[in-house]
């Protein structure tokens, strides 16, 4: 019997390993980084007629890594980690990726993202996801990530506050892509929509540096013709 609820407990299983060390490092996060959230709901239809005129080509998931690569470029403080007094830059990006695991959530990360081109990038994703899924991606995929992007969406979920993945500083999501009405050029329309979610660590910036790498990824969404051209 529950002291304080007075209800019968059902069951009561031990955290295995994983999950003990799930939990230590969640805590740690929301224990040391000062954090703060800042969201934006963008228009992706340009970006999904995109996605499907080549159904070979790259996925969503590829194009958005993209987009955040560019977006660190600008912002490369956002890329880093906390280290004592200093603030740590990388040069270069492990771009992780939140991946469901039969064992839990886990972020193994692209290696060098940066270096690779969007094809590669949604090759090397795809790879990447079904690896940790099996668990098999290498110590170096699952402990390396400089950066998150966790696409929530694949779960059917339109926004969150997610928690950094100490030491990182930020962690970008993904919300489920959705039609809904929308104004353009002065009409209601249906358009396809998504929510952005950026929780970042406030030691490393401020908003408006989390605001301006919120913006590089939307307007490039919004507009991928243009940004690719650009990239």
């Amino acid at each position: 019997m529950d002291a304080r609820t007075g209800l019968s407990e059902s069951r009561r299983v031990a955290m295995s390993g994983f999950r003990k060390s799930v939990a230590a490092s969640l805590s740690r996060s929301r224990s040391e980084i000062p954090e703060a959230t800042v969201w934006v709901d963008v228009d992706a239809t340009e970006l999904v007629r995109l996605r499907q005129s080549d159904p070979s080509g790259p996925g969503l998931l590829s194009y958005v890594a993209r987009f955040v690569l560019a977006g660190l470029h600008a912002y490369p403080e956002l890329n880093g980690r906390v280290d004592g007094d200093e603030l740590v830059q990388y040069d270069g990006v492990n771009l992780g990726l939140a991946v469901q695991s039969e064992r839990g959530l886990v972020a193994p990360a692209v290696l060098g993202a940066h270096r690779l081109t969007t094809l590669e990038l949604d090759a090397e994703i795809r790879r990447l996801t079904a690896a940790a899924r099996e668990g098999k991606a290498s110590p170096a995929e699952m402990t390396g990530g400089t950066f998150t992007l966790n696409n929530y969406g694949s779960l059917r979920v339109d926004g969150s506050a997610a928690i950094i993945n100490h030491p990182q500083v930020a962690i970008l999501g993904l919300g489920r892509i959705m039609d809904r009405p929308w104004i353009v050029d002065g009409e209601l329309t249906a358009r396809k929509i998504t929510q952005l979610s950026f929780a970042f660590d406030h030691r490393v910036c401020d908003g408006g540096a989390a605001a301006g790498f919120m913006r590089v990824v939307a307007d490039a969404m919004e507009n991928p013709a243009a940004a690719i051209a650009r990239m």
